[in-house]
């Protein structure tokens, strides 16, 4: 007798699938630039510069890696979730930050030493060549863009403004490539080298122009997306519903987010990660967001007919990583957005336990929707309100057992202010929660 693989286990094993991918392609490729660099072609003045010469093989394949990273590759992505990309890709920024600060430091001390001079007086030297120059500004812009990736300093910034200095990127990625045409010497020994290491990049930047451009580009002339209503949830919160064509055709989900460009409204580099705050019906989509920011305040303000660029969907904050029956869904403020959609979503079709909190009963958006999904799919809806403090954790292990005594038994979905949610993944772990029954959301996106 034949018999079904359950969906869970076959999105579980189409995830596990993808790590695997992943760590191929990371050893095999490493092996390979280790192996270069173990037959390196015109040989270094001294130690030092083979030093800086080694590392500087190693920025150029993990600054490869970036640019995969950043790709937003939609096989990844839909395996994966943007937010696990998102921390890689922060992982390995600081990776290529710390590597461009010690590939010119090395280099710089071996050509000081040959000259028999000092270390800062080989800066200007080496800058007179054009290539060296080049690089030396890219390390300059990696920097800048560490220093705002910094969470002390990504707390204070405008999302706008953050996004914009990551912008950056592509000029680092192109300096890069240039210094490297001209620099670079472990994978010019002979053809077959060369042909691995641009045929690598070739790679890497095709996918991004491919993720970051051409899918975008064609997926917004198919569908032309125009604003179809916009409505006032609260004094400082506002869905805006978007129309268009062939909408089925995004196999959009419920939990999944899109970046949202509103032409004429805000400047066209300026994009905003906004979830679906309801399951997408292949009619239309609808995104709901709080003024926190110069774009989001004035999303009040958009007319009805504007048009709409957006790039997705994204994430994979959905019912398809789903690995129990039933389900425990967790929202914070308006991380209620994406908790909204997946509630309206079908595919979680076991027993589902929603926990909302706010401060207070009036910062409850989309409640009523809460409330009517709740009675629909026989779901029971907990309302928390009241400040956290000493006496008040709602999600400390022993409150999240109170409020749902099974938890172990679920898959969690959990989206609200990074530190609920941080709090609700620590209870999870403590009360033993399996990690892959366990989904956050935490709004982070790869620049």
């Amino acid at each position: 007798m034949l018999t079904a693989t359950p969906p869970h286990v076959r999105r579980a094993g189409q995830a596990g699938a993808a790590y695997g991918m992943i760590w191929v392609f990371l050893l095999l490729n490493l092996a390979i630039v280790e192996l270069m660099l173990s037959h390196p072609g015109r040989p270094a003045p001294n130690t030092l510069t083979t030093v800086g010469r080694v590392l500087g093989m190693h920025l150029a394949f993990v600054l490869a890696l970036q640019v995969l990273l950043v790709a937003r590759l939609p096989f990844l992505d839909r395996r994966l979730g943007m937010d696990r990309l998102t921390a890689w890709h922060r992982w390995t920024g600081f990776t290529v930050f710390w590597l461009v600060l010690l590939h010119p430091t090395f280099v710089l001390l071996g050509y000081a030493r040959l000259g028999e001079s000092s270390f800062l007086s080989q800066v200007p030297v080496l800058a007179r060549q054009m290539p060296v120059l080049l690089g030396m500004i890219a390390a300059g812009l990696v920097g800048v863009i560490a220093v705002t990736s910094v969470r002390a300093a990504r707390r204070r910034l405008p999302y706008e403004a953050w996004h914009t200095v990551h912008l950056l990127t592509y000029a680092v990625v192109v300096l890069g490539v240039i210094h490297q045409v001209y620099e670079g010497s472990a994978f010019k020994t002979n053809d077959l080298t060369q042909a691995y290491w641009w045929g690598l990049w070739t790679f890497a930047i095709g996918a991004l122009i491919t993720g970051r451009l051409v899918l975008p580009l064609v997926r917004n002339a198919r569908h032309r997306l125009r604003v179809a209503a916009v409505v006032a949830e609260a004094h400082d919160v506002v869905s805006v519903h978007v129309t268009g064509r062939d909408l089925h055709r995004l196999q959009a989900r419920a939990g999944q987010f899109f970046l949202w460009r509103f032409p004429g409204h805000n400047r066209w580099w300026q994009v905003n990660p906004w979830s679906l705050s309801a399951a997408p019906d292949g009619h239309s989509l609808r995104l709901t967001a709080k003024a926190v920011g110069t774009t989001s305040a004035g999303l009040r303000d958009l007319p009805v007919g504007t048009r709409v660029f957006a790039e997705g969907p994204y994430g994979a904050f959905t019912a398809a990583g789903r690995t129990r029956q039933d389900t425990l869904l967790i929202a914070g403020g308006i991380g209620v957005t994406p908790i909204r959609a997946l509630l309206e979503d079908h595919m979680l079709d076991g027993d589902i336990v929603v926990l909302y909190r706010v401060r207070t009963p009036a910062d409850a958006v989309l409640l009523g929707e809460l409330r009517n999904l709740a009675h629909l799919r026989d779901a029971r809806l907990h309302l928390i309100t009241g400040r956290t403090s000493g006496g008040n954790q709602p999600f400390s292990p022993e409150n999240l057992l109170a409020l749902c005594p099974d938890v172990a038994e679920r898959d969690v979905y959990v989206c609200g202010p990074a530190a609920m949610t941080e709090a609700v993944l620590r209870s999870l772990r403590s009360l033993r929660v399996p990690p892959r029954q366990c989904h956050a959301e935490m709004f982070r996106l790869a620049g």
